[in-house]
């Protein structure tokens, strides 16, 4: 406020103080997800318990209880329906789940696309083909967004084939089948868990020979369910082959015949009928990941390194579905040749 002298004449005016106007910014509230918080909410949810996800996590039980109670307060629900020793999400934390999956393989990705930003080259991966189909898709798919310079070459053979081409220089790595074993040449990354399959249409009498729906040789299921067979001297028949995948599921689903497939492969429509006809046990299956020799190049490691993570993060928590009953590289040891 300005006061001036008085002159002859003057008016007295009221003066006017003039405040300025602070406008003032809403709150920001930060954010309730931590992604470090988040993943030890996804490996609860997926080992259904917080013991089992403090182990799978390499945390103490009380870290996880206190960093899932934290996020609980700070989003002002309950996630989680604890009793005895299962949890069960609530409709809230069903909705948070797809969430926190998407956050964290964002997060993910921007890391690989920040610490690797210049990461090229091209990448040769030989493969099975139902394995390729059922675990690798997605994981490619997310490799391939991280390092978008990179040119990934996938073949889907049997493991015979992807052994022989292997051996040959073809491939910077390589995942096939083998013989369950401990320790030894490549990296254990899977075990599959195998049953006999068909459809509820499947018409067959105790003393008929067990029609069967199978790849050619030299696929390991086959020499399983063969194998398992003439053990338990049950008379079989092939009824239907197929090198496809998609092929043999749609025989076995037109009711042709009994395939066998890893629990988490089988499709809906189809059943479990080992109780049913009495078949015998089948062994399991290991998918070990194996590395040409010498120094891989800068993008064949961080594959490698991507799918052993990723797949041992989902082996950790698979719960293999049970289809419903009706009511060193070289030599390679014990290798299958799916």
């Amino acid at each position: 406020m300005c006061v001036g002298s008085r002159s002859p004449g003057w008016i007295p005016v009221r003066t006017v103080e003039c405040r300025s106007r602070t406008l003032e910014e809403p709150t920001m509230q930060p954010l309730p997800f931590d992604l470090d918080v988040l993943r030890t909410f996804v490996a609860v949810v997926d080992n259904g318990s917080f013991t089992r996800a403090a182990q799978r996590i390499n945390r103490a039980q009380p870290t996880v209880s206190l960093q899932i109670k934290r996020l609980e307060d700070s989003l002002g629900c309950r996630l989680f329906d604890r009793e005895g020793r299962e949890v069960q999400l609530t409709p809230h934390g069903e909705i948070l789940l797809n969430y926190a999956r998407q956050m964290l393989k964002l997060g993910n990705e921007a890391r690989a696309r920040v610490m690797e930003p210049d990461v090229s080259g091209t990448v040769r991966l030989g493969t099975p083909e139902d394995f390729a189909t059922t675990h690798l898709s997605e994981i490619l798919a997310q490799f391939a967004r991280a390092h978008p310079q990179v040119a990934l070459e996938v073949n889907c053979d049997f493991t015979v084939n992807l052994l022989d081409d292997f051996s040959k220089g073809h491939y910077d790595l390589m995942l096939f089948k083998r013989e369950p074993q401990g320790p030894g040449g490549g990296i254990g990354v899977w075990r599959e868990i195998l049953d006999w399959a068909a459809s509820p249409r499947l018409v067959l009498s105790e003393d008929a020979p067990v029609p069967l729906v199978l790849s050619p040789v030299p696929d390991v299921y086959r020499k399983r369910a063969l194998t398992a067979l003439d053990a338990a001297r049950r008379p079989w028949r092939i009824a239907y082959t197929s090198p496809s995948l998609a092929g043999l599921q749609a025989a076995v689903q037109a009711g042709l015949g009994i395939t066998v497939l890893p629990t988490e492969m089988v499709p809906a429509g189809l059943v479990s009928v080992a109780v049913q006809l009495n078949l015998p046990k089948l062994p399991d299956t290991e998918i070990v990941l194996y590395r040409a020799p010498g120094v891989l190049s800068r993008a064949a490691e961080l594959l490698s390194d991507t799918i052993k993570t990723s797949l041992e993060r989902r082996s950790a928590h698979a719960s293999p579905r049970t289809p419903e009953p009706i009511a060193g590289n070289s030599p390679l040891p014990g290798a299958d040749h799916r």
